[in-house]
């Protein structure tokens, strides 16, 4: 185990927060944990590409960013009827 993988054990950790935030949170904070979980995955994908050389897993990085952004603003789209 190098140290890119003990690091993403520390990013996956970190997930934990986020989860915690979307379940309890008010919907803005809820969007704010989405979006934070979002670039805690990608970090996390970009390290352990980084650990196990695969080099599929900086292309999947960087559809999950453009995913997370997306699916961002949809969910901002449906939070406007609240606020």
């Amino acid at each position: 185990m190098n140290e890119f993988a003990v690091a993403a054990l520390v990013l996956l950790a970190g997930l934990v927060p986020c989860g915690v935030v979307c379940l309890r949170g008010d919907p803005l904070s809820r969007l704010v944990g989405l979006e934070m979980a979002g670039v805690v995955d990608v970090l996390l994908l970009l390290l352990l590409a980084r650990a196990y050389d695969r080099a599929i897993y900086y292309d999947l990085a960087l559809a999950l960013t453009l995913l997370s952004f997306a699916g961002g603003m949809v969910f901002a789209r449906f939070l406007e009827r609240w606020i």
